[in-house]
């Protein structure tokens, strides 16, 4: 079978597939596109603004977030992976804040209610770097952190 015919099947039954999705009404294109996205947040480059582009004040230190599977040791910053767990009762929101990169917001995750607040993904970190947890509860946030070292070439340097 000729390879550009595969290509066009495979692409149009994906899309009739989400056309069937959409009409059913389980998918709705706000869903599709970041209606809610903070660009501001995710331009900015300190700890401290990306905290206040997220209207987050000055967050609580908080001992119910919890980090798992998270190194204290990264051999490989390009795939540093991150887990998060709060405790908090309410939880709205989990952001990921990365001090040191270029810039500081990683990623926001939306917590919908009845969910167990908990998370696990990777990031890239360009070096050894605090990182933070900055959870959003019932309206107020609260914040946790974590120092990751990154080695260069995994030479534990």
């Amino acid at each position: 079978m000729d390879n550009k015919r595969r290509d066009l099947l495979k692409t149009g039954g994906g899309l009739s597939l989400l056309e069937l999705i959409a009409a059913a009404g389980w998918l709705k294109p706000e869903d599709v596109f970041a209606a809610d996205w903070n660009k501001a947040a995710f331009d900015t480059k300190s700890v401290e603004d990306t905290i206040k582009a997220m209207g987050a004040g000055t967050p609580t230190q908080s001992k119910d977030i919890t980090f798992f599977s998270t190194p204290d040791i990264a051999e490989n910053g390009a795939v540093v992976p991150v887990g998060v767990t709060s405790a908090i009762p309410g939880t709205e929101s989990i952001a990921i804040l990365i001090e040191k990169n270029p810039n500081t917001l990683a990623a926001v995750f939306d917590v919908p209610a009845g969910t167990e607040p908990s998370l696990s993904t990777r990031v890239k970190m360009g070096q050894s770097s605090n990182i933070y947890a900055l959870v959003k509860a019932d309206g107020k946030y609260y914040v946790a952190s974590k120092e990751i070292k990154v080695t260069l070439g995994g030479c534990g340097g």
